[in-house]
This record gives structure tokens, sequence and C-alpha cells, in this order.
């Protein structure tokens, strides 16, 4: 059966309560939302969410290889050419030859990359705000821990 990516409006009471009990369907429901919601507001700066990982990857951990941005981001390489084809024809990132191994590329962030980047930031933090709307600072907070820990249990397999 074919899976969608488009956010379908459902009454939650009509939702039997076995399906609502499903943590995996709760976390795919809820990760379709917040790429909803993240894509739209990123799109409003003609940027998708790979470029945002990419910029911010770059900009918090320095110049790299595009391996090494694929294994930081988890975005695959065969991806990360094309993220990084559209960031460099922006004029957001450099490549240039590694000193120590012509046949790779060094990718930076340039200063437009980080002017940009400033208003990516800014879009995510709303998309953030609109789609943790329901819940106080407190919960906030324990869901990204408990989100942090799921994803570092199964990330390490």
């Amino acid at each position: 059966m074919p899976e969608h990516d488009h956010h379908a409006p459902i009454n939650p009471a009509a939702v039997p309560a076995r399906l609502r009990s499903l943590t995996s369907r709760l976390l795919g429901r809820g990760a379709l939302h917040a790429e909803r919601i993240s894509n739209a507001h990123l799109a409003t700066a003609g940027a998708t969410r790979w470029h945002y990982s990419a910029l911010v990857t770059l900009r918090d951990s320095g110049p790299a290889s595009q391996a090494a941005l694929s294994e930081r981001t988890g975005i695959h390489r065969s991806d990360m050419v094309a993220v990084l084809g559209g960031l460099a024809d922006a004029r957001y990132v450099e490549r240039t030859p590694d000193p120590a191994d012509r046949r790779r590329n060094i990718v930076t962030i340039t200063p437009a990359g980080r002017d940009h980047l400033s208003t990516l930031d800014r879009l995510v933090d709303e998309s953030q705000e609109e789609l943790l709307a329901p819940l106080t600072s407190a919960e906030r907070a324990e869901l990204v821990r408990l989100l942090q820990q799921l994803d570092d249990h199964h990330s390490a397999r």
C-alpha cells in the first residue's frame, strides 16, 4: 500500500483506541506533521530541510568533505551532491579542492550562506513553535529528551 506524505485531516475521536495507542503510528504521524510544517516555513526562503542541515553542520562543525557532511547530516552521498550543487549555485557554500587529496572537495559556508542560515534559523524556530504549540516548555524538553534517547539507541545499531 502506498505511503502518502501529505497531511490528511482526521478527527482523532474517530480513530480506534488501538491505533491511537501505537507509538510507531504516533511517531510517524508526528513526523508527517513536522515535515509539512517545517517544509512550508523553509520554502518561503527557497530552502529545504537538507539545505538547512548542510548549512548548520558547516557553520557549527566547520569546513568538511562531502562524505563527512553526508555522515554528519544523514543525507545520502548521492543526494548530498545535489544539495551542495544548489547551495553552491546560490553562493551559500564554496567547494575547493582538498590540499591533502585533490580528488576530494572541501565545502565551506560563505558569508552569504551565514546570512541565509540566519533567516533559516528563524524560520525553523517558527516551525518548531507551530509544531509544539500544544505543549508546555517542560513537556517540550521532555519530548526532545525522549526522542533523542530513541534516536541514539536506534542509530547505534
